[in-house]
């Protein structure tokens, strides 16, 4: 739509898998002409990362996430052929996203000193695993060990148990989010007259910085954080209970919330015992009081719960598993859950139509925004060439011949 935020601006989607993607369909979530550039019969890694899949021989659920209002271009990169349409796809390209391993950059002419002397207005953005400098630069980087790496999975799980990583690839979208960031300071920057700027995302150093309060208590003490389960390091009250029949969890910020939260339950004696006046004494005293209030919690029903806590305005919510969530009416009120048209060639089986996540990105007057269904693999690989490079039939024809490209 020519009205969203970055209509008019083209990007180069060269990355796979997770981050890279997600970075790529932010910026198309806001108007950015994405071209997702994918190898022919195999495409992106993740088409096939399933079940489930999508009914009747669509592609994965992982694949969708991450490759909404994109076109897909099916490029062999590898052939001389490829690798000169890639060179004149850079060049008419405002942003380009790419999470290769160093030697694979350097053959296919994309470092940055290469990328500058094809697009001097171009901003690029790298993501790797652990950066394009370091002992470690060559080194693939993989979700998992990200997160063991930079100290999110000593953190995450029950004081007494293992280690554990969080449940979706968390170090993937915090990277994603982060390169996306980038690409946008970079157009601002050019905007003043910067040239071509090169941007270096790493996923330990995005996942290290996510850890904020955490690491920083770290730097302050000297000391390793202790694994709390659903508990805060600094905040007590806040985490999660079980009540009689399921769980919720309770969020007291300050010290009026607690005394409110004590009277509200019929505890008020909690609220001026000394130990647990302030919330550092709290902290300090955590074995002694959440006990307390664990015990209370189990005596009523989560829905007893949610109404008196919501009555008494203190901060709280259910636990909710995610196909509750993507009903929940507040979801459903911010349009969350959105259906992709039937796509003609594209990732859903003919003439159906499929769901989605939305982008949770909106603004004030924010315009009527349709969904679009992410696309099948070279679904646009003509209307690229022809109307991007302004490539005439015959020399269309002679790199499908030469299986330099593939699809519509």
């Amino acid at each position: 739509m020519t009205d969203l935020p970055l209509a008019g601006l083209r990007v180069l989607d060269l990355s796979r898998i997770l981050a890279g993607p997600y970075c790529c369909q932010v910026l198309a979530d806001l108007g950015a002409d994405v071209i997702k550039v994918e190898r022919p019969g195999e495409g992106d890694d993740t088409r096939t990362w399933g079940p489930p899949f999508v009914p009747g021989g669509g592609p994965s659920a992982y694949y969708l996430s991450c490759n909404r209002g994109k076109r897909s271009l099916a490029l062999d990169m590898a052939a001389p052929a490829g690798r000169e349409v890639l060179a004149q796809l850079i060049a008419k390209c405002d942003v380009l996203v790419e999470n290769f391993l160093p030697d694979s950059l350097e053959k296919m002419g994309l470092k940055p000193e290469q990328l500058a002397r094809l697009n001097p207005d171009l901003v690029s953005v790298s993501i790797s695993g652990y950066g394009r400098t370091g002992p470690m630069a060559a080194t693939p980087g993989y979700d998992l060990v990200v997160q063991a790496m930079s100290g999110l999975m000593a953190i995450t799980g029950e004081p007494d148990g293992r280690p554990m990583k969080v449940g979706v690839a968390i170090a993937d979208v915090l990277t994603g989010v982060f390169a996306a960031t980038s690409a946008l300071a970079g157009l601002y920057a050019r905007g003043k007259g910067r040239g071509s700027l090169a941007f270096d995302l790493s996923l330990v150093d995005c996942t290290l910085a996510s850890l904020v309060n955490v690491a920083q208590g770290t730097l302050v003490t000297g000391k390793r954080p202790a694994r709390l389960g659903n508990a805060h390091p600094q905040i007590v009250p806040y985490e999660s209970f079980a009540t009689h029949d399921g769980h919720l969890v309770l969020a007291i910020g300050n010290d009026r919330q607690f005394d409110r939260f004590c009277r509200a339950v019929g505890m008020p004696d909690l609220a001026i015992d000394p130990r647990f006046t302030t919330n550092p004494l709290r902290v300090q005293h955590r074995k002694e009081l959440v006990p307390q209030i664990a015990m209370l919690f189990r005596s009523r029903t989560t829905a007893e719960w949610l109404e008196l806590l919501t009555e008494h305005d203190i901060p709280h919510g259910p636990v909710l598993g995610v196909e509750q969530a993507i009903v929940h009416p507040q979801v459903v009120a911010r349009g969350m859950v959105v259906e992709a048209a039937p796509n003609p060639g594209g990732t859903a089986p003919e003439g159906d139509a499929y769901r989605l996540i939305g982008s949770p990105i909106h603004w004030r007057d924010e315009p009527p925004r349709a969904a679009i269904a992410p696309p099948g693999l070279g679904q646009h690989t003509i209307e690229i060439l022809r109307d991007v490079l302004g490539f005439d039939v015959e020399k269309i024809d002679a790199l499908r011949q030469a299986k330099v490209i593939a699809g519509g």
